[in-house]
């Protein structure tokens, strides 16, 4: 058994699978917590790496395209507090983690074990029922329909029709995009038959990401009805994680899009949304950029 223990978590190899356990550190991510711990059987594995720094070190696992559907749907944007597969070591830990690294990569060598991409997920995908909210809504998947209800801060063009259920067999495809920069996030879902024409602040099938704490948590959402669709190796050909942008939806003018940036931060903290240091700090980073 190679094991190390970390305030960030706890890896142990057992020769055939990795166990993972988020650590109870301040500096660990909602999504990593709520996750708890992933059993990553070798044959998941692309590889391991161990990079060394001067106040800290980090663990990484490289895992197999199409081996885990929370990567997949998050399409490689999971930041590293939230990302379960990376764990930051002490530095009087590094020998520790380069004999991990070792034992892994040896037993990668033994087993033979291929890098290239899998047919079918060898991870489970978060367990169900699930539900998070953030940004403009609420969104639940029980196995077999998504569910997506609205707070008070949704459109009411899209708020309107009241909550909204999809059954699992009307969607074709689902992703998770974070909020960056200017830009807000999302959750989206793509249902069969219905084209994707407008904004996520808009569109029924889709939860607005602010970029706020508790955005990464529609991961786990997305991440559990991705491991019940089929496998992308099966769906034919790949369907684009990042939508299209809608027509009439452009990239504008910088100037006008951070005094838009700044009108939404300052209805968000005069509704309570963001605390006063939260608003601060928003505000600061925009003015920054202008």
């Amino acid at each position: 058994m190679a094991e190390i223990i970390q305030k960030d978590g706890t890896w142990a190899f057992d020769g055939d699978a990795l166990r993972l356990t988020p650590g109870r550190d301040k500096n660990v991510g909602l999504l990593r917590r709520e996750l708890g711990e992933l059993i990553v059987p070798l044959g998941a594995l692309a590889g391991v790496s161990f990079e060394q720094g001067r106040k800290s070190g980090r663990l990484r696992l490289r895992l197999r395209d199409g081996a885990d559907p929370l990567l997949h749907a998050t399409g490689g944007r999971l930041a590293e507090p939230h990302d379960p597969y990376q764990l930051t070591v002490e530095p009087n830990r590094y020998g520790v983690a380069e004999y991990v690294a070792d034992e892994v990569r040896n037993a990668l060598l033994l087993d033979g074990v291929s890098p290239e991409p899998v047919d079918g997920y060898l991870l489970p995908g978060p367990s169900l029922p699930v539900s998070a909210s953030a940004g403009d809504g609420t969104a639940g998947f029980d196995g077999e329909r998504v569910r997506l209800e609205w707070n008070w801060k949704t459109e009411e063009a899209k708020a309107s029709a009241g909550p909204r259920t999809i059954p699992l067999a009307d969607i074709a495809g689902v992703e998770w995009q974070p909020a960056a920069g200017l830009e807000n996030g999302h959750l989206r879902f793509r249902v069969r038959g219905a084209p994707v024409t407008a904004p996520p602040k808009y569109d029924p099938n889709a939860v607005e990401l602010w970029g706020f704490k508790r955005d990464p948590l529609m991961a786990l959402v997305a991440a559990a009805v991705q491991a019940r669709l089929p496998h992308p190796s099966a769906a034919g050909p790949d369907v684009r994680q990042d939508a299209p942008r809608p027509a009439g939806e452009s990239a504008g003018d910088d100037h006008d899009v951070l005094l838009r940036r700044l009108r939404e931060l300052g209805e968000l903290h005069r509704d309570g949304v963001l605390t006063d240091e939260e608003f601060a700090l928003a505000k600061r980073a925009v003015l920054k950029r202008l």
